[in-house]
């Protein structure tokens, strides 16, 4: 029996959108347009997935293992793309730009939710951990590759996240991550000047104020003069003037925050935790077995670090590594991919 959508889970999912086309209208109509083009699209996604019957693909062995070696192989090809920024991330299609390593979340997310399902009450065995690091393995070297830093730790937490999920003992987890932890010292000679220097610029606030710490002041110049109301729609100076970069994409927040104040930066963070809560909720009361519970709490992760690392970037506690805030931030394939999930979750949500 097909229940209706579940209004919990989509409200802040349009709450966000909604606060997305309010600060895209002001930055830029263009892309606004093209962000609400997105957002019909991920609907178009979730109404599919609501009426029909999705569960029994993506628990099917087979597609998921063709989906994510396909989503791989879209991956080797952006190393023979053009760079933008510095990052060979996107494959053009015309106008529009493909971001391959978000297709590569949703199945490197749906391989595990099945692989961890069925093996999370032997997962003390050596060779089933080691099993799934190579299949994060080798999305990871090329995200590193491209180099997008960002995206790989994405991937590399989901894997942690599913070892801790599955019941891999919190000792063995910790030792995994101090060994991580002492493995990134030994990496730092291997890092690009700029990747250094961000994390340099995080250390030290009034490093380099006009070079790698510009972004992050005019972030903190943009949320620290919004007051609680804002300075009003179309009248933030540090987004109007160009002296916040990237203001539609990477710190679309403090550029909201600016002009709608910080109760309106309250009522987004409200909303994605009122996403978040309702995503934790259908995995563990709706949710009806460990394949349907993995993918709730697999998607908790991704929105979780992107959230995570977007405010933490956009404040200064973290380097800035250009990671979207999910639902928030303009781009397509980032927003598509969230849709996606959010698609699957409902379909779990009203077929259970």
């Amino acid at each position: 029996m097909v229940s209706s959508p579940s209004f919990k889970l989509l409200l802040p999912v349009y709450l966000l959108s909604l606060f997305s086309g309010l600060i895209l209208l002001s930055v830029s109509s263009r892309l606004f347009w093209f962000q609400l083009l997105w957002v019909a699209v991920g609907t178009l996604f979730i109404g599919i997935a609501w009426r029909l019957d999705i569960r029994g693909l993506i628990r099917n062995r087979g597609l998921i293992a063709a989906l994510y070696l396909i989503s791989i192989l879209f991956l080797v090809v952006t190393l023979f793309m053009p760079a933008i920024r510095g990052i060979h991330a996107w494959i053009p299609l015309g106008p529009f730009f493909l971001q391959p390593v978000e297709a590569v979340k949703i199945t490197l997310l749906l391989m595990y939710a099945y692989f961890f399902a069925r093996r999370h009450n032997s997962l003390g065995n050596p060779l089933n951990i080691g099993i799934s690091f190579l299949v994060l393995l080798l999305p990871v070297l090329i995200v590193l590759k491209q180099p997008d830093t960002g995206s790989a730790l994405i991937l590399i937490g989901m894997w942690l996240s599913f070892l801790f999920m599955s019941g891999l003992r919190l000792r063995h987890l910790l030792i995994g991550l101090l060994l991580i932890i002492i493995g990134s010292f030994f990496l730092w000679g291997y890092l690009a000047d700029y990747q250094r220097e961000r994390i340099l610029g995080t250390i030290d606030p009034n490093r380099d104020p006009l070079g790698v710490n510009y972004n992050v002041i005019q972030s903190k110049i943009a949320i620290g003069s919004a007051g609680w109301f804002g300075k009003g729609f179309g009248q933030g100076t540090q987004v109007q003037l160009g002296f916040l970069p990237e203001a539609e994409t990477d710190f679309i927040f403090p550029s909201f925050v600016e002009e709608w104040g910080l109760l309106g930066g309250l009522a987004i963070l409200l909303s994605f935790f009122m996403l978040c809560r309702a995503i934790i909720k259908i995995g563990v009361e709706v949710a009806e077995n460990n394949f349907d519970r993995f993918v709730c709490l697999g998607a908790i992760v991704i929105f979780g670090a992107h959230f995570i690392v977007n405010i933490g970037s956009v404040t200064g506690f973290l380097p800035v590594i250009g990671l979207p805030f999910p639902f928030l931030s303009y781009g397509g394939s980032n927003l598509l991919t969230n849709f996606a999930l959010v698609a699957i979750i409902n379909a779990i949500a009203v077929r259970a």
